[in-house]
């Protein structure tokens, strides 16, 4: 591992650590949604307390951070591996924020803000397909799964070269969403729309 990608991955999990949620709540005078719905600092859980702009602002913001620190990578020449790593580390920041007491969102916005650097019809797809697992079952959790276990399929047929660090990045989410999967074994996983939250996925 090369200093500046060293330097890279570390940046991203700083990057990933600034809490999105938790900050636009303050500025938009919200309740902390650590503490209250799903108590998860995510857009999903912030559209139930905030409403739909509060809820894109947070999504964006998440995104941009697995973004920024993927595409300054990829244009610094690093390759594929360590932006895998790079991307890892966004999401790590953002799953267990040094800032913010550890207590993070699932990565789900961070994930794909991190692929769309692959390219645009890889994002495309990603977003299709939780959009329309989404409106078919309602279980935002589940639309996320769906997602990720099907973006290294996505990848291997756009860039191959790009699918082990996507993969490795999706294992990441699917264990982050453990709690989810087994709620939704259960039948107990609140839907989209529901008022009352358990804990979803951002």
């Amino acid at each position: 591992m090369t200093p500046l990608a060293l330097a890279m991955i570390i940046s991203a999990y700083l990057l990933g650590s600034i809490s999105s949620a938790v900050l636009i709540c303050r500025v938009l005078r919200l309740p902390d949604p650590r503490n209250v719905g799903s108590n998860n600092p995510g857009a999903t859980n912030v559209l139930r307390i905030g409403g739909r702009k509060a809820a894109v602002s947070v999504l964006l913001c998440d995104m941009l951070k697995g973004t920024i620190p993927v595409w300054s990578g990829y244009y610094l020449g690093i390759d594929p591996l360590m932006l895998g790593l790079a991307a890892i580390a966004a999401c790590l920041g953002h799953m267990y924020p040094l800032f913010f007491h550890f207590k993070g969102g699932k990565g789900v916005a961070t994930a794909l803000g991190a692929i769309a650097p692959i390219g645009l019809d890889l994002t495309a797809m990603v977003i299709a397909t939780w959009i329309v697992v989404a409106l078919i079952f309602r279980y935002s959790s589940f639309a996320a799964l769906v997602t990720v276990l099907l973006a290294p399929m996505y990848t291997w047929m756009i860039k191959p070269q790009y699918t082990l660090p996507v993969a490795m990045l999706c294992c990441l989410i699917v264990f982050r969403h453990h709690q989810n999967i087994r709620r939704l074994y259960e039948g107990t996983e609140p839907k989209l729309g529901e008022k009352k939250v358990d804990q979803v996925s951002d």
